[in-house]
């Protein structure tokens, strides 16, 4: 379990491959795959603005989507939210996907490992420091020095530290709950196997949704302040 998926082992290669990298390729499989079926599925629709008449798993997807925009919206405005929905979104659901594969015995989460969430951190990093240029040029620069031009030797050392913590407080806050949580599942799974463990999945649930919304609503304010015109 260390190294690789037990039940992929069947599968060339991956039985050679570190767990987080197979649960990533696997996890982004799903999500192709679940964009094909929603694309398919909202062809055949009569209207696109109009949900299906009876529950359906498209409905729960339109309501998450529609969710996830208005926290988007709300973070960064009604323009940056929606041009910046689709990452986001991707993070949301990448992330979310992850953390529920723990809760799937015989699987391991990508995010109880640091180089997954080290990746999806440096890359909200280099995108809000990129999008910081983008908006204001090299006047971004003055967001490190502060509002007192005498205090900005000061400010620009805080505001360095400040910005190289995120990316590291973002993928260790990732790592220490959902590998402190799938610790915990495996525990007790093994103490007592029936009834008990079936508390720590609805809590192992809990957790998953709450650290991919932390995430991405992380991600959220550190693009709206870098993009943002009132500095």
């Amino acid at each position: 379990m260390e190294h690789g998926f037990t039940w992929f082992q069947w599968i060339p290669g991956f039985q050679k491959l570190p767990h987080w990298v197979a649960g990533s390729i696997f996890i982004f499989s799903v999500i192709a795959l679940l964009s094909v079926w929603v694309n398919l599925a909202i062809r055949k629709r009569a209207s696109c603005l109009v949900p299906d008449p009876h529950f359906s798993l498209l409905n729960v997807f339109d309501v998450a989507v529609e969710k996830l925009l208005a926290l988007s919206e709300s973070v960064m405005g009604h323009h940056d939210g929606k041009r910046f929905f689709p990452l986001m979104a991707s993070l949301f659901i990448f992330i979310l996907l992850s953390n529920l594969l723990g809760l799937i015995p015989g699987f391991l989460p990508p995010t109880d490992n640091l180089n997954t969430n080290v990746a999806c951190a440096l890359t909200v990093f280099v995108f809000y420091n990129y999008q910081g240029f983008k908006a204001h040029g090299l006047a971004y620069l003055k967001h490190f020095m502060g509002p007192i031009w005498w205090l900005a030797p000061i400010m620009i050392v805080i505001e360095v530290i400040s910005h190289l913590v995120r990316p590291a407080s973002l993928s260790i806050r990732l790592f220490g709950n959902i590998s402190g949580d799938h610790l915990v599942l495996g525990i007790f799974s093994q103490l007592v196997p029936i009834g008990v463990p079936v508390i720590f999945l609805f809590l192992g649930l809990f957790v998953s949704v709450i650290q991919a919304f932390v995430f991405t609503l992380l991600s959220m304010v550190y693009i709206s302040l870098a993009t943002t015109h009132d500095h």
